[in-house]
């Protein structure tokens, strides 16, 4: 476990530091919220807004979980260690391992950090007064998209590029089939990063919503209604971290089955 530790943390920067990048170039041309400040990169105006301050606050939070315990590792860990031990194990597990098989050893760091990272994310835009960076869409475009190149890369660096197309695109039908089956594997190829993105945003937005509607009403109602907005805000705000949970696996387990089945696209 120390090893595991060790060697997920520039993974971790690594990625961190991309989705940074990338998040303020979608922000920049997808959604358009309040913008605090404006970075000047080469003629490119990259906005700085609340959805990037919650990104990078939550990427300090995942980096300082791994690093924290991967510089004083204890034999018997302490709850803090055996928390991010327990993350990492389910990562190794239940989101690469069983998924990739060996196979997907490389590329456990990556779907390791998405998932914490996401999972952070969600759990910071449930701090009162903080912001859901994955309730907008160029939030999780930007994780979309990096894990649409990253996959695609992979298997044409497996298989090389032409063999990696055919294999992907050109499925074993017979010949008449293909001018029918060719269009349909395409079209659901590039369909996939709109999927994550528009699942991750969609499930985020609509508990935040919830949760918006029900503090609404504990402002308006008579007094002696207001215990029962109040409870379901209670009770939502629970629930929303079973779903900050559950987005975030759902997310890195589709991401892992898509990075799996290039990499293994032989099979």
């Amino acid at each position: 476990m120390e090893h595991m530790l060790e060697a997920l943390v520039p993974q971790v920067y690594y990625l961190i530091e991309l989705l940074g990048t990338h998040l303020i170039t979608v922000q920049a041309s997808v959604s358009g919220p309040t913008v605090y400040y404006e970075i000047d990169l080469f003629g490119a105006h990259l906005p700085i807004t609340k959805a990037v301050l919650a990104v990078w606050a939550s990427a300090l939070v995942v980096f300082l979980m791994v690093f924290i315990p991967s510089r004083r590792v204890k034999l018997i860990p302490g709850r803090f260690q055996g928390t991010i031990e327990s993350l990492l194990e389910f990562s190794r597990d239940q989101l690469v391992h069983d998924i990739m098989g060996k196979e997907g050893k490389p590329f456990f760091p990556f779907v390791a950090t998405l998932f914490l990272f996401i999972f952070v994310i969600n759990l910071v835009g449930l701090i009162p007064g903080a912001y859901a960076a994955t309730s907008e869409t160029g939030t999780t475009a930007a994780f979309a998209v990096i894990v649409f190149l990253l996959y695609n890369l992979a298997g044409a660096i497996k298989h090389g590029p032409l063999r990696y197309l055919k294999n992907t695109f050109v499925p074993d039908v017979p010949v008449l089939m293909l001018v029918l089956m060719i269009p349909i594997e395409l079209v659901s190829h590039i369909a996939r990063p709109f999927s994550l993105a528009i699942r991750l945003f969609a499930n985020v937005l609509a508990g935040h919503m919830v949760v918006s509607t029900f503090a609404t009403l504990a402002v308006g109602v008579v007094w002696w209604l207001k215990p029962l907005p109040f409870t379901m805000i209670v009770i939502m705000d629970i629930f929303e971290v079973v779903v900050a949970f559950l987005q975030a696996y759902i997310f890195a387990i589709i991401s892992a089955i898509y990075i799996g089945s290039a990499v293994n696209a032989d099979h």
